[in-house]
């Protein structure tokens, strides 16, 4: 969303289809192997247990990809963005006070901002638990994954609201083999769940303010498996995605 608001749209498109699980992981919790078209994933015990050995509180951490953030945000895109008066907020999840919490560019130090927006990305129980002001902080979406709420609130007027899954569920989650595929359906459940509720509170709040709001929806699924990087597949997605948004943009 930074670069968003700054107007730089190939940076987010060069991060987005080269990222690597390398670069996400400091302490990889997963082993992929991709067989031609068949993708197997399990938990790497050997990672897990050394993360637990060092008195981590989760199965691996992302401390790679708090080094990646701060290559494509750097203070000079921080300071443009301040400058200029637009106003970025991200979300996360206060463990400790049992609470999402929203933080605002404009209130934020360089560093501090660019902690939140790791923070923000940082998914439980796989990622890292990021202790930030003597409290434990996570993903905000286990709270709320996609604020239209919170940005009337904050006084919006327009909302494009963009989701990574389809409109109508099109594929039945296959049963889980282990207790990693039986965690990840359970948080994918609960996630799920959160989502829908956001965006029937959100939808009537925007017609109650006489907001204008519009969701984007994927128009099929993109993958089984989000811990799987393929470059030339995410660049499909991406001209996919851009093409199906220009559409729906003309129609609405």
């Amino acid at each position: 969303m930074s670069h968003l608001a700054g107007n730089s749209i190939s940076a987010i498109k060069h991060a987005f289809t080269h990222v690597t699980q390398e670069k996400i992981f400091s302490n990889n919790p997963f082993i992929v192997k991709q067989t031609g078209k068949l993708i197997k994933t399990k938990i790497n015990h050997f990672n897990v247990v050394k993360n637990f050995l060092n008195g981590k509180k989760t199965f691996g951490e992302s401390e790679n990809l708090r080094k990646l953030l701060a290559e494509y945000f750097d203070p000079s895109l921080f300071e443009t963005l301040k400058e200029s008066h637009k106003e970025v907020v991200v979300s996360v999840s206060n463990f400790t006070l049992n609470k999402v919490e929203y933080k605002k560019l404009s209130s934020c130090s360089y560093e501090d901002f660019l902690d939140w927006i790791w923070v923000s990305c940082n998914f439980l129980p796989f990622m890292s638990l990021v202790v930030k002001n003597r409290f434990e902080y996570a993903d905000g979406g286990f709270g709320c994954i996609i604020a239209i709420e919170e940005a009337i609130k904050m006084g919006a007027t327009e909302i494009d609201a963009i989701m990574l899954n389809t409109e109508v569920q099109q594929l039945n989650r296959m049963r889980s083999r282990n207790t990693f595929g039986g965690v990840l359906s359970t948080l994918d459940f609960m996630g799920d769940q959160i989502l829908e509720d956001n965006i029937k509170v959100g939808q009537l709040l925007a017609q109650q303010k006489g907001v204008k709001s519009r969701i984007f929806y994927s128009p099929k699924v993109l993958t089984t498996n989000s811990l799987v990087f393929d470059q030339e597949e995410m660049e499909k997605w991406w001209q996919e995605g851009w093409e199906h948004a220009q559409k729906q943009s003309t129609i609405s």
